[in-house]
Parts: structure tokens; sequence; C-alpha cells
């Protein structure tokens, strides 16, 4: 796999699209990188070039598969009321709901009850399968980043859902993932991380990402079981206790409304959900 640290992919002043190495310093727009050679971010090679951010991309131009995962933060458990899972409660979202950190999320009037969900999102960069106990999974992690696992409610109560989170979470562009790809020889220790999310500058969700009950490790490890999980697959660890369909009253997010999602040494995103209408 590509040897980076912290990881974009932007359009350039001149208009193209390039990969390049973001500094530390917020906002990464406006700013000089240096540019790799490549298509992909795990086949990556740094050049003598430069250029410009002009826009910040999604890191991945395209995801196979998003593997999403419930009930993952214990206070997120403790706030549900639910027990304990004894495995990770996994879904999927579509290759179409992969979405930019700065994008607008676009939300069609069939999708009620919109939430937010910060998470720790997992980026795998070569295949793999049957990761056994002896094995390492995090030597198939190319990255981690910020994402927020967009959720329609209306569609998740099981009443409309048998149980089964996927359509709720599958619209398209509800996956914004970014704005940068930190490599894990960055970042060894995910539990010093803070997991912060604010909705219209209102601090909604904060935690540390140790509160989660299976790390990132246990997860890629189960997801590889019989299952050969692609490169450029993205998983979305969980999110914490916090969100709006537990608030009370729940306060579902409107048209207009922007949600910050910001993990510590991972940057932040931010996206308007925007209602779009079909009648």
């Amino acid at each position: 796999m590509a040897r980076f640290e912290r990881l974009i992919r932007f359009k350039s002043d001149a208009g193209n699209v390039h990969y390049g190495e973001a500094p530390l310093s917020d906002p990464v727009a406006g700013q000089v990188v240096s540019v790799y050679d490549g298509n992909e971010p795990w086949d990556l090679k740094l050049s003598n070039r430069t250029a410009r951010v002009a826009k910040v991309l999604c890191p991945l131009d395209f995801t196979p598969i998003i593997y999403g995962i419930g009930l993952n933060y214990k206070k997120h458990i403790k706030e549900t009321g639910l027990p304990a899972p004894e495995y990770p409660t996994v879904f999927t979202k579509p290759s179409g709901a992969l979405n930019g950190p700065f994008n607008e999320i676009l939300f069609p009037d069939e999708a009620w009850n919109m939430d937010y969900e910060g998470e720790l999102c997992v980026v795998i960069g070569k295949d793999c399968k049957d990761i056994g106990e002896n094995g390492e999974p995090l030597d198939y992690v190319l990255g981690y980043a910020c994402g927020n696992d967009a959720s329609a409610r209306f569609w998740q109560v099981p009443d409309r859902s048998g149980h089964q989170h996927g359509y709720a979470k599958s619209f398209d562009g509800f996956a914004p993932l970014g704005p940068v790809l930190v490599s894990p020889h960055v970042i060894p220790h995910l539990g010093q991380l803070t997991l912060t999310t604010r909705v219209n500058g209102e601090e909604r969700q904060k935690i540390s990402i140790g509160d989660l009950l299976f790390d990132v490790g246990s997860l890629v490890r189960h997801l590889s079981r019989g299952t050969t999980i692609k490169r450029g697959t993205v998983i979305m660890t969980g999110t914490p206790g916090g969100v709006a369909a537990f608030m009370n009253p729940p306060q579902w997010l409107r048209d207009g409304d922007q949600v910050e999602v910001e993990i510590s040494r991972l940057g932040k995103l931010r996206n308007t959900y925007r209602l779009t209408s079909t009648t």
C-alpha cells in the first residue's frame, strides 16, 4: 500500500484532480500541497510537483461497499436501552451513498425524520478474507477518516424496516467521508482520539473513540469471515450517544441545517442537509 500521512483528494486551480499530502493546518482549501503520482489511494508515489487546493473532494472516487456498524459505543447502547450485542451489528450502504466532506446531503420527500451519526471511518487498502486470530487486521487498513452515517429514521423503525437498517441509510449521498485520510502509522492509538458532532454549531455528540465496544481490529476480522473485503471498502464503525432520535422530543434535521463531524487529528467534515422535493 502507498505510504502517506494525511492524504487528500482535491481539485486544483487548474481544474485537475490530484491526490496530495495535506498540511495539519485547517482549512486545506487555498493551500499549496505536495502532489502524488497515481490514480488510486493505495498506489501512489510522491512527486516533486505541487498544486493549490481549490476544492477538497472525497478521499475515494469509488467504494465497492460501505459497512455500517450499529450499537458500537457503550454510551449509545445505554441511551437505546438495548442489551450490548455479542457480535458486531452489521448493515450495508451502497456505493452511491458515498459523498464528499463538504457537499450537500440531499434528501427527498420520502426521507423523513432525518438524523446524523458522527463516526470514525476505516478504509481498507488491500483485499482480505478470513483473518484468523493470529493475523493482524490493521495490516489491511489504508487509513482513517471522519464520516456521517446520515439516516432517515422514519424508515428505520421496526414496523417499517423489519429491524433492517439499510434502506433508511442508503439514499444517494448519505455517507460523506473525509476531508483527509490519515495513515494508521500516524495514529497507532485510536483510543486517544475524540469525536465531536455539531448541528448548526451546537454540540450534540462528544466521546473518546476508546468507548467503542468492538475496536477496529475486531471489526475487520469479523467482517472478513468467509467474505472478501475488497480494497476501497469503507467501514463506518458506529456512532456515540447524542443522536437526534433519542432527544426528548426528537430534534430531526431540517432543510438548511449544517452538521459538522470532527475527530481530533483527522480533521472536520461539514455538510448541509437539503430537501429536494420530488413533487
